[in-house]
């Protein structure tokens, strides 16, 4: 064997650093932000937080907000333990999907483009932009609404103006990372305050929420209506494409490409994340709550409209801005995952097909294409078919949910890919009973829905 034929068999199939012909991702602010070499913890995890919290958006985004309403308004309490463990899926996620990100210099989708076949990578990519599709169809969803609510402006010509949000997220990104993870942060802010007063004057049962959080019903899976939604939920929760999204924005911190620095980042990554989903953790589970102190428990078991609900909930609550605070949050919530499920398109599109385009024509085209569906759905069914679409929305995010968590999986798992950064084999089988999970409520769902 010559010494260029060992050297090929000695050396790792999977190397941490891209290869030279490679573009790193979102290269235009890959490695932008600063990190402090010394110093005491709080500064480091400053440095690296705001990531995390572009991520959380996506977990409770306006198609949150469909689900969890019906669920509170039909089924009380009982769904919490869905939303407690889709939060728990999501966290392990998402911290592996920073990992890959951070240990390969890749994020998913350059990584599925490295290690998959052509056609395998095909199917991969259109799943993906199916939930991106998804996803931004319940942004122009959730987004009119709220217009319509505060401002009167109807659901078309809200839904059009949603348009013009692809040129918010370019003033942001052309003024720096950190100004677009400031403005995603403030209107997070916005959202956590809105419900935390929502929550105060529900004053719902501490005990009942904590059972119902931590105990599971076997109702979930035995009633379709509430599988259904179920479903829905873990769609809305735990999002395929910020599995991509989070493994490229974690690059944008400047730590050192070397194997300390990259396990010190990993570690910092993954306690933002933590703490981020642990926030929209109470965001979801409060619009539940809100939904069943004030529907489910005054025999309005049928609201499953946002519009519904905005008439309702201040009388119900009696609280006179209970619902503008509604709709004020529905509001930030929707302007919000514009920033991520823009970055998240244009990462999958550059990572499987390495194809750029301008920024502002991914947004108008992926934007256009939700437009369309819900100016057609608003004409002919009016407000009731757009709740409906927003619910069905979230279970075809669902769908799409195996075809990032298995790869990423796969990966993360994988000595032969990741070396030393490779997760335990403890933590391997933990994501692969979640990948499972998913796959086995996804088929469920499936039986049920062409089973009639």
């Amino acid at each position: 064997m010559s010494d260029a034929d060992a050297a090929t068999v000695a050396r790792p199939a999977w190397r941490f650093d891209r290869p030279d012909d490679e573009q790193p991702s979102l290269r235009e602010v890959n490695a932008s932000i600063a990190v402090p070499r010394t110093g005491v913890w709080f500064r480091r995890l400053f440095a690296f937080m705001g990531p995390g919290y572009m991520v959380s958006v996506g977990y409770m985004d306006p198609g949150n907000w469909a689900t969890d309403l019906a669920g509170g308004a039909q089924f009380g309490y009982t769904l919490l333990f869905v939303i407690m463990l889709s939060n728990l899926m999501a966290i392990l996620l998402q911290a592996l999907a920073a990992r890959l990100g951070i240990a390969t210099s890749r994020d998913l989708a350059q990584a599925c483009r490295a290690y998959y076949p052509r056609p395998v990578n095909l199917v991969l990519w259109i799943a993906c932009e199916l939930a991106i599709i998804a996803c931004d169809l319940a942004e122009v969803i959730g987004t009119a609404i709220a217009l319509q609510l505060l401002f009167g402006i109807p659901l078309i010509g809200g839904a059009i103006l949603t348009a013009l949000d692809a040129f918010l997220v370019l003033l942001l990104m052309n003024r720096g990372f950190r100004y677009l993870e400031a403005f995603v942060v403030a209107l997070l802010i916005i959202i956590f305050g809105c419900f935390a007063i929502q929550i105060f004057v529900a004053a719902p049962p501490a005990g009942t929420i904590l059972h119902s959080m931590f105990v599971p019903s076997s109702e979930i899976v035995a009633n379709p209506a509430m599988l259904y939604i179920a479903i829905g939920i873990i769609g809305a929760t735990v999002m395929p494409h910020n599995l991509y999204l989070h493994s490229s924005i974690v690059q944008t911190r400047a730590y050192e490409r070397t194997e300390t620095g990259k396990r010190d980042a990993i570690k910092w990554a993954t306690t933002d994340s933590t703490i981020a989903l642990i926030l929209a953790l109470f965001v979801n589970a409060s619009i539940l709550i809100v939904a069943a102190v004030a529907f489910h428990n005054t025999g309005h078991h049928d609201v499953a409209e946002i519009g519904q609900a905005f008439e309702l909930l201040s009388p119900l609550l009696g609280l006179s801005i209970a619902s503008i605070l509604f709709a004020v949050a529905l509001l930030a919530s929707g302007l919000n995952s514009t920033v991520t499920a823009t970055l998240a398109g244009q990462i999958v599109m550059e990572g499987f097909l390495r194809l750029r385009i301008p920024q502002w024509a991914r947004r108008l085209l992926t934007r256009g294409i939700a437009i369309v569906p819900v100016v057609v759905v608003t004409a002919l069914y009016g407000e009731k078919g757009t709740a409906e679409l927003l619910v069905f929305s979230q279970v075809v995010l669902s769908m799409q949910l195996p075809f990032a968590v298995i790869p990423l999986v796969q990966f993360v798992s994988d000595k032969k890919k990741m070396g030393s950064f490779a997760i335990p084999r403890g933590v391997a089988a933990l994501a692969w009973v979640v990948a499972a999970v998913i796959l086995v409520l996804n088929f469920k769902l499936l039986y049920d829905t062409f089973a009639g």
